[in-house]
């Protein structure tokens, strides 16, 4: 299996760090995440063929599908009204796999780390469409790990983030056993 890795947003947060609170930035936790995930889906045999943060949404699918990945795993984290948290993770709308794919991060998130369980969620193209799900040829799925702008998840995103990379990849790997 080939795996593709997306930290959200842009590098150095320039012109676009994504979401911001209790001093973090959603790039930097996004990108910090996403290269402990490569490191461990290569420990456990899996070939990683790309691990790509950019501002420009159209250069990471078409990179994505340039790799021949069969897996696109996006890392985000979530922002709302300071009251909301938890994980969730979306799929394309209506991907069994990708709903699969999903499912198996999930899970794994929500065990290791006891973050609200947000559920799984299909990203409709025209209501709730999420560019890189719409676009990618590999089964693919967007982490959104924990809200940056709540308290208790702000301080896992600072504190755990090895815990969150193990997850996912975790997550990965089962979904390669059919989770």
């Amino acid at each position: 299996m080939k795996v593709f890795l997306n930290a959200g947003h842009a590098p150095d947060g320039n012109p676009d760090p994504g979401a911001c609170g209790y001093g973090l930035r959603e790039c930097d936790v996004a990108k910090n995440v996403a290269d402990l995930v490569a490191g461990y889906l290569v420990a456990a045999g899996v070939e990683v063929v790309g691990n790509l943060q950019s501002d420009s949404l159209h250069e990471v699918v078409s990179a994505s599908n340039n790799s021949d990945a069969d897996v696109f795993v996006s890392i985000h984290c979530n922002a709302c009204n300071g009251t909301a948290n938890g994980t969730e993770v979306w799929h394309f709308y209506g991907s069994g796999e990708g709903e699969k794919l999903s499912s198996c991060i999930q899970n794994q998130i929500v065990d290791a780390l006891g973050t609200v369980d947000r559920g799984v969620k299909g990203a409709k193209p025209g209501a709730n469409g999420l560019y890189v799900l719409s676009n990618t040829n590999a089964v693919a799925v967007l982490v959104e790990l924990a809200f940056i702008d709540h308290a208790g998840d702000a301080e896992l995103l600072n504190s755990r983030q090895d815990e969150f990379a193990r997850a996912i990849a975790r997550g990965v790997t089962d979904y390669e056993g059919e989770c």
